[in-house]
């Protein structure tokens, strides 16, 4: 699957600060869900997590713990949802992040994703507001995620 990781932390300046990887599509297993990313968002706890530092890791680190998609599976002691659910979540940072075409993340975390928006927003603008201090960004509907590091980090 596609994905945007890390090896070094490095100044978000930098060309390799994100890049494009290709990793092995995780299988849901217990109470996980295998959810194809639609949606994510970049906040706080990703600029805290890769800001840089000394560590080198030895696999791509992915990023991303905020996303909204679609269960494509579920392990076999999932009961809360079936697969084509849509979903949002928070994502564990004891886990791989969620900026790549599929994430696994625990269903006790999970909400379902709201059919509509109730935007405070005046009438003119179309989007659904994003919670404070987050960007929300299509994860898979443009060329170039990683390209996403200037506008939003």
């Amino acid at each position: 699957m596609k994905a945007v990781g890390l090896y070094r932390y490095l100044p978000i300046d930098d060309p390799e600060s994100f890049l494009d990887v290709e990793l092995d599509t995780p299988v849901a297993s217990g109470r996980d869900l295998l959810v194809e990313v639609k949606a994510i968002s970049v906040n706080p706890v990703d600029t805290k997590r890769r800001a840089p530092k000394d560590l080198v890791e030895k696999t791509p680190r992915v990023l991303g713990w905020d996303v909204a998609g679609v269960v494509k599976s579920v392990g076999a002691e999932v009961t809360l949802f079936k697969p084509g659910d849509a979903v949002y979540y928070a994502g564990s940072i004891m886990r791989p992040g969620g900026n790549s075409e599929f994430h696994l993340v625990d269903e006790r975390i999970v909400g379902r994703k709201p059919r509509t928006s109730h935007s405070p927003r005046p009438r003119r603008c179309r989007s659904p507001p994003s919670p404070p201090g987050r960007a929300c960004s299509t994860a898979w509907g443009s060329p170039g995620l990683a390209r996403m590091r200037a506008r939003h980090c």
